[in-house]
């Protein structure tokens, strides 16, 4: 097989796919344990390739009406990863600007209440206050801060791979 090839052997379609999930085969989620062995082998695949799945069933398993609708399936599956990805980017950002909007407020409070503590406060403390409010207003945009430097990234190249696996090219074969 290519350098891009996942392939993921199954006695029964059962074990591909949530069995207790109700909805039709075609939109199921996949089994916890197929879904992180895909992922897991997709995350040391080439970026730059596309990524090649292989279901490989028993000749049994293989002539079931539902061995035809595994693709669609798993596409399916990884489609709905990226939409839930794309939520948890946009719900990231609504979170940050919000941080943002109290770490700014808290900043420009902690820096109008330093000046008047600076111009009211005795001379050996009015630093420390002064100084203290300053950091305290700094702390209070951390989160923000983090938010768009670093929390989005992992969203995005979650999201990216689930894209990946979206678009991969499913095969279904006998063992």
């Amino acid at each position: 097989m290519p350098d891009d090839t996942i392939e993921v052997r199954i006695e029964d379609i059962s074990q591909l796919f949530h069995t207790l999930d109700p909805y039709p085969f075609r939109e199921r989620d996949l089994d916890r344990d197929a879904e992180e062995f895909i992922i897991s082998w997709a995350r040391e695949l080439p970026r730059n390739k596309p990524i090649h799945l292989v279901v490989y069933l028993s000749e049994s398993q293989l002539t079931q009406p539902y061995a035809q609708e595994v693709p669609a399936g798993i596409r399916q599956h990884f489609t709905h990863r990226v939409e839930q990805a794309s939520f948890d980017l946009r719900e990231t950002f609504r979170i940050g600007w919000r941080s943002l909007a109290v770490g700014l407020s808290v900043l420009t409070a902690s820096i109008v209440a330093s000046q008047a503590i600076h111009a009211t406060a005795p001379p050996p403390l009015n630093r420390v206050f002064e100084e203290s409010l300053i950091i305290f207003g700094w702390v209070a945009n951390w989160k923000p801060i983090e938010t768009f430097l670093y929390d989005w990234w992992p969203i995005i190249r979650r999201r990216n791979l689930y894209r990946r696996l979206a678009d991969a090219t499913v095969e279904v074969k006998a063992k």
